[in-house]
């Protein structure tokens, strides 16, 4: 039986405990540059697909794996860093008439919601920026797991995706008789829980 005593100490602990559950269950997190990868291809002249890689800058996600209703995520992708395989070839991707690297050095994309297919699967819909065009991006995605290293150092929530995107509608236009219009993009993500990760680490120019 409690006390009046102890009675009375009950909406002091409820006041404490409260936001701690609601803090714990949607946890922060920000983006692993050294571990996520964004790898693109696309047809060269019908003779080839090759493959260009591209690197997250920073950003923050947050997630809760067992309620998917406030997700969100916000990040840059370092467009001037592209590796294509050749320096030469990286400089001419990068000039204005393609990926205008030195005055769109970032694109950004921006969470809108989450759409839950099941346990590990949904679609993340959002708004991408690219050499300073917007267009919403629908992007089919993988929860892999979120669990502690195997060192106990971090907690990692870790993702898979793939999209398909049309560079015309980003004004990318050029080279149309020898470069595809469509762009394959495969993402693998992982994420490590940070409460004060809240925003991009890099700023757009």
């Amino acid at each position: 039986m409690l006390h009046s005593r102890s009675i009375s100490w009950l909406p002091w602990l409820a006041a404490i405990l409260l936001p701690l559950t609601a803090h714990a269950a949607s946890a922060s997190y920000r983006y692993d540059t050294v571990h996520s990868q964004i790898v693109f291809s696309i047809d060269h002249d019908g003779y080839s697909r090759p493959f260009g890689r591209l690197h997250i800058a920073g950003g923050w996600l947050r997630f809760d794996p067992d309620d998917w209703s406030s997700a969100a995520t916000e990040l840059d992708i370092d467009v001037a860093n592209l590796d294509m395989g050749d320096a030469d070839w990286n400089k001419g991707v990068c000039k204005p008439a393609l990926l205008d690297c030195e005055r769109n050095r970032y694109a950004h994309f921006v969470s809108t919601s989450v759409e839950r297919k099941d346990d590990h699967h949904g679609v993340l819909h959002g708004l991408l920026t690219l050499r300073g065009v917007s267009q919403p991006l629908s992007l089919p995605f993988t929860f892999n797991r979120a669990a502690q290293t195997i060192f106990g150092l971090h907690t990692v929530a870790g993702f898979s995706a793939t999209t398909l995107l049309d560079r015309n509608a980003f004004g990318i236009t050029s080279n149309a008789g020898s470069i595809g219009h469509q762009v394959s993009v495969w993402l693998e993500i992982e994420a490590i829980r940070d409460e004060h990760a809240s925003q991009p680490s890099k700023e757009q120019p």
